[in-house]
C-alpha cells in the first residue's frame, strides 16, 4: 500500500510485488524487491508505479531466534510511473526516475525458517515532478523540469521462508 501520495485527489495505491532476501551476516540482511502499485487520481485518472530495487536491513538485536525482531532499512531503487486520462488512454505521461527509502519494520518469527513481515518506509522518487488537472473537462498533464523530491509512505506485508543457510 502506498499512502500519502503527490497529487490532489489521488487515492491510496494498492498493488502486488515479490522480493527475496540474501543475508550477509547476522545483524545485516538485504531485501531485493520489485512492486507493481496502481492508484486513482479523482475519477478522471490512474496512475501505476513500478518499483525495482534493494535495501540493507541492519537489526539491532543480536538474537535472530527472538519471537520479534525490529530493524532499520535504507535502500535505493529505480521506478517508472504512467498516469493516464480515465477516458482517454492515448492521453498519458510517464516518468523514469531513481529513488531512496528508510524505514523500519518487525519479524515475527513463526518458526526458525518462516516469519511474517510488517515494514513502513518513506520513499522519495529524485525525477522530474508530474502534476495531473482536469480543466474544463480536459485531462491536462504537466511535467516540471528539473528534479523534485516527489515522496510517499509505502507500507507492507511480507511472508519469508529461509530456503537455504548460504554461510
Amino acid at each position: 500500500m502506498s499512502a500519502f501520495n503527490g497529487h490532489h485527489d489521488e487515492s491510496s495505491g494498492f498493488g502486488v510485488g515479490g522480493q527475496f532476501r540474501l543475508q550477509f551476516a547476522d545483524r545485516v540482511n538485504s531485501d531485493w524487491f520489485f512492486d507493481y502499485i496502481q492508484s486513482d487520481i479523482g475519477d478522471f485518472a490512474s496512475r501505476t508505479d513500478y518499483h525495482i530495487g534493494w535495501s540493507v536491513i541492519y537489526y539491532p538485536t543480536k538474537n535472530a531466534e527472538a519471537r520479534l525482531r525490529p530493524y532499520l532499512l535504507a535502500g535505493h531503487c529505480f521506478d517508472y510511473t504512467k498516469i493516464v486520462d480515465d477516458m482517454n488512454s492515448l492521453n498519458y505521461v510517464e516518468r523514469w526516475s531513481s529513488a531512496v527509502q528508510g524505514g523500519g519494520g518487525v519479524h515475527f518469527n513463526l518458526s526458525p525458517r518462516l516469519d511474517l513481515s510488517l515494514v513502513a518506509q518513506y520513499m522519495v522518487h529524485l525525477g522530474n515532478e508530474i502534476h495531473t488537472e482536469r480543466i474544463n473537462g480536459a485531462v491536462i498533464f504537466e511535467e516540471g523540469h528539473g528534479a523534485s523530491l516527489e515522496g510517499h509512505m509505502l507500507f507492507h506485508v511480507g511472508i519469508n521462508y529461509k530456503i537455504a543457510d548460504l554461510w
